[in-house]
């Protein structure tokens, strides 16, 4: 289950960053085909690696493992900039979120 999830992440994070299997292999300092072995089921990271791949991405393993949230490394910079709103901005930026969301939906 988590196995299945975790190659699937890989490689949308991945795909989303744009960036070859190859690359982000030698990026994490890892022989050149350690992703593709990843994501096609050949072997898991190590729980350190996972937390290289996670750094790579500028996500936490929370939020690798948050299946709700389709978009991590898009959705964390924007959680931090929301924690410096004051209250009231934050209410209006709530409610705009929540009719984009209910938009979304109806479409």
């Amino acid at each position: 289950m988590y196995e299945e999830f975790t190659q699937g992440r890989i490689a949308q994070l991945r795909t989303e960053k744009k960036v070859s299997a190859r690359d982000m292999s030698l990026s994490l300092g890892q022989n050149n085909s350690y992703i593709n072995q990843i994501e096609n089921g050949k072997s898991l990271p190590s729980l350190q690696g996972l937390f290289y791949i996670c750094e790579y991405f500028g996500i936490t393993p929370q939020e690798f493992f948050d299946r709700g949230n389709l978009y991590p490394a898009q959705l964390g910079p924007v959680v931090e900039d929301l924690k410096n709103l004051d209250q009231e901005t934050l209410a209006h930026v709530a409610a705009l979120v929540r009719r984009l969301a209910q938009h979304t939906q109806k479409a």
